[in-house]
């Protein structure tokens, strides 16, 4: 029988076994979604944990971490690029160093990294978090760099060129944000950046399978010899995803990039277990940043009275329903995520897989969509 057929009259089996249960229908139909975009060869591996109310209702693999030894997807262990999913862990961690006074968000980022090259206007490390600050995106290749960066010699990368814009005024999604951040935050803490992610957030909210990338041998150990928590120290590499990106023939291994340099915008790899556990810290009130501070973080931003839906570090929005969420998507090399908190129905969602942007958002939209069918609109 045709597979898809196949599973469509489980899916009715099913439906006949749970009766009226709208919750687990909607499961069903959100198996039955992933399932089809691995057997439509849309995506190469996907990995999903979904917690509602504190308890993880599902949670699932799909496809293959490798395609050519048809290694399985395992939501606990299988270890993925998280991309920009980086950014609200590296926000956390900023939250810790300014409730410790270590550092300000209204202060010049010059007070932190004072032989930054000046630019026409100052800008402070708020506006950096929220895109604010006038830094340029990415131009050319520098999306897919490989080179063994420390995150002071990633700032080479665009330090000479001039804002795009008087901070403040614009809002201009990057990841060079974050770099600069990350730089501004070990100058303030005095010890590498990974290093204080890892004590203050990774730690202790239990992420122990959130690693920074493999460490370049021209690179050494990191920033100071100690390689916190790296792939590199895995026992078990084989638990990390082969990373792929799609064309018309097909899925290919993706480039290789090194991107520890901008671990804080975009280098981080994980699980969705361990991502939906962070997400749920949040619910649970377990990050240990006080509600004031945090509620600067989770708030979105305006620019000349219009939202940027994005708050610092955190895309901070409403879906189509009007329901209020926050999180991240992440796209890079190799690696796509959904991250998305919603505080009113106590739900967080964790979405990972091992290709570049796969273009699927509208099918990841309709499976988080199946999990709202008896959730309250707030």
């Amino acid at each position: 029988m045709n597979p898809i057929l196949r599973y469509i009259k489980n899916v009715f089996a099913a439906k006949r076994v749970l009766g009226e249960d709208r919750n687990l229908t909607g499961m069903v139909k959100a198996d039955y979604l992933l399932q089809r975009l691995i057997l439509e060869k849309k995506v190469p591996g996907i990995s999903i944990s979904v917690i509602k109310q504190g308890k993880t209702v599902f949670e699932k693999g799909y496809g293959y971490a490798d395609l050519e030894s048809k290694r399985l997807i395992d939501p606990k262990t299988s270890i993925f690029r998280i991309a920009s999913v980086s950014k609200p862990i590296a926000a956390t961690a900023l939250a810790h160093m300014v409730q410790e006074g270590n550092l300000s968000l209204d202060e010049s980022f010059y007070t932190y990294v004072p032989d930054y090259p000046k630019k026409k206007w100052d800008f402070t490390i708020r506006q950096l978090a929220g895109h604010t600050a006038g830094i340029r995106a990415y131009k050319g290749k520098e999306y897919g760099l490989n080179q063994p960066l420390t995150i002071p010699k990633g700032l080479e990368i665009f330090k000479l060129d001039p804002l795009v814009y008087e901070p403040g005024t614009d809002y201009l999604y990057n990841s060079f944000d974050w770099v600069m951040i990350a730089a501004a935050m070990q100058r303030a803490s005095g010890i590498p950046f990974e290093e204080y992610v890892q004590k203050k957030v990774l730690d202790p909210l239990g992420m122990l399978n959130t690693y920074t990338p493999i460490g370049h041998p021209e690179r050494g150990q990191n920033e100071t010899g100690n390689d916190v928590n790296s792939i590199a120290k895995l026992k078990h590499q084989d638990l990390v995803t082969t990373f792929y990106t799609k064309d018309r023939a097909g899925f290919r291994k993706a480039i290789p990039v090194d991107n520890f340099y901008k671990l804080a915008g975009g280098g981080y790899l994980s699980t969705s277990t361990d991502i939906a556990k962070f997400g749920q810290a949040f619910l649970d009130k377990k990050v240990m940043v006080g509600e004031g501070l945090l509620s600067q973080f989770l708030t979105a931003q305006s620019v000349q009275g219009n939202s940027t839906f994005y708050g610092l570090g955190w895309q901070v929005s409403e879906d189509v329903r009007g329901r209020t969420f926050f999180g991240h998507v992440g796209n890079g090399v190799g690696g796509y995520a959904n991250f998305f908190v919603y505080p009113g129905q106590q739900l967080v969602f964790s979405i990972l897989i091992n290709c570049t942007d796969p273009k699927i958002q509208q099918e990841l939209d309709a499976v988080i969509a199946c999990f709202f069918e008896n959730a309250p609109s707030a």
